[in-house]
């Protein structure tokens, strides 16, 4: 992994040592590679804010959907149980009404348990909706933290080279790069 700001930091004491007087091209240059230094800085601790959001989400919605498959076994569990009242009223009459009873309690437990492995059906399917929205904008901001780099690397070269269009590519990718945060949020 690498450090932005440290190499930034390392790209405008080079320029400096290389402008031994005022040079407007090289001031500029400083001020660019700062900047793009800060924004592939931000753009990185957004990255990684929201990768550690996609997979906390993507986690809750494993444990919701285990929930779920604890609470549909649990109502499997309970109907195997009605079935078994209900045979055991039809063998032995004489105490068929204290199963229909029992029974009849099996399937008011079903209903709830039903409603909270639905429920937590449900919660699951939010809890990964929101692990793809974070993990679209951690792509985002990736584009967006690697144009900027490329911008750091193109401006340094645009000093040794004192080659214009080289500056000006680093600073259009820099708005590349602008243009890929700003999406990451819309």
């Amino acid at each position: 992994m690498h450090d932005a700001p440290l190499e930034a930091h390392e790209h405008t004491e080079h320029l400096a040592h290389e402008s031994g007087r005022h040079d407007a091209f090289v001031s500029r240059l400083a001020v660019l590679v700062a900047g793009l230094a800060v924004l592939a800085a931000v753009a990185g601790n957004l990255e990684s804010i929201e990768t550690t959001a996609a997979l906390s989400k993507t986690s809750e919605a494993t444990l919701s959907q285990d929930e779920a498959t604890d609470a549909w076994g649990e109502y499997q569990a309970d109907s195997l149980k009605r079935h078994l009242y209900t045979l055991a009223g039809d063998l032995n009459p004489a105490a068929a009404a204290k199963y229909a009873k029992i029974a009849k309690e099996q399937s008011g437990k079903q209903a709830e348990i039903r409603a909270r492995a639905l429920a937590a059906q449900n919660t699951r399917g939010e809890l990964l909706a929101e692990s793809k929205r974070h993990e679209a904008r951690h792509h985002w901001l990736t584009g967006a933290a690697t144009l900027f780099e490329i911008a750091i690397a193109l401006a340094t070269v645009s000093l040794v080279t004192r080659k214009k269009w080289l500056w000006v590519g680093s600073a259009a990718l820099g708005i590349g790069g602008l243009i890929l945060l700003a999406t990451a949020f819309v």
